[in-house]
């Protein structure tokens, strides 16, 4: 183990390391605040008026006249 720091400078490779990690999890942050389920400042949107589910009509049902 020791060998494979005498290639690489110690304080170099663990800077490298924090910034590396550092822009991941930024950038795991900003895709989950782009989604809807998961954007916890805003909270979950809300759907468009005109986009609102509506129950099919019930089929119609034969009249019992007999």
């Amino acid at each position: 183990m020791w060998r494979i720091w005498r290639l690489f400078d110690p304080l170099r490779t663990m800077v490298a390391q924090g910034i590396f990690l550092f822009a991941l999890a930024a950038m795991i942050h900003l895709i989950l605040l782009s989604t809807n389920k998961f954007n916890w400042l805003d909270g979950p949107k809300a759907a468009p008026a005109g986009s609102a589910q509506i129950a099919p009509t019930p089929p119609a049902t034969p009249s019992a006249t007999s």
